[in-house]
């Protein structure tokens, strides 16, 4: 193989400005203070909104909490099937099934337990698409605060829906 020369470039000394970064701290402190001062002073084209007087406003389909139907007794929907705990992704829906004495048909069972960790749930809505009876939906409430872990863990009590299903705020439900 033939020897190849080398060829060494001198760039020559950095100047002190340049060496120091002065000039490119200088653009991106200015960038940050155009930003700071418009929406300090509140134009049009602000990214940021006051959140808790102004909301954004979602899609129709948004995914939220969960609710819980009930019947027309007042009773829940759920027949403890297990098909929306088999469909979670997230394995975040737990269910313990007991025999309801008050079914039309013998061997009916209703949920004794109904729980959902909604810090491990990621919101797909696979829970209300494997329902065989609308007994889960999904409300449009997405605004939830938990002091604790033990708090995002809810169960029948809060799930459970509360006066007419018309007046609640739905979001996602394949049949609508």
């Amino acid at each position: 193989m033939k020897d190849v020369p080398t060829i060494n470039v001198d760039r020559g000394p950095i100047p002190f400005s340049e060496r120091i970064y002065l000039g490119p701290i200088v653009k991106g402190l200015a960038v940050t203070l155009r930003h700071f001062l418009r929406n300090l002073f509140g134009h049009r084209d602000v990214a940021t909104i006051q959140y808790p007087e102004v909301k954004r406003q979602y899609s129709e389909r948004l995914r939220g909490r969960h609710i819980l139907t009930t019947k027309e007794d007042g009773s829940l929907r759920c027949v403890a099937c297990f098909m929306c705990e088999t469909a979670c992704p997230a394995d975040c829906i737990t269910i313990v099934a007991e025999e309801d004495p008050e079914a039309t048909v013998e061997w009916e069972k209703k949920a004794a337990l109904y729980e959902i960790d909604l810090l491990r749930c990621v919101f797909c809505g696979y829970c209300v698409d494997a329902c065989p009876k609308e007994a889960i939906i999904m409300s449009r409430q997405h605004e939830m605060a938990f002091g604790a872990r033990e708090e995002a863990v809810v169960g029948i009590d809060e799930l459970r829906q509360k006066g007419p299903i018309e007046d609640q705020d739905l979001g996602y439900r394949p049949y609508f």
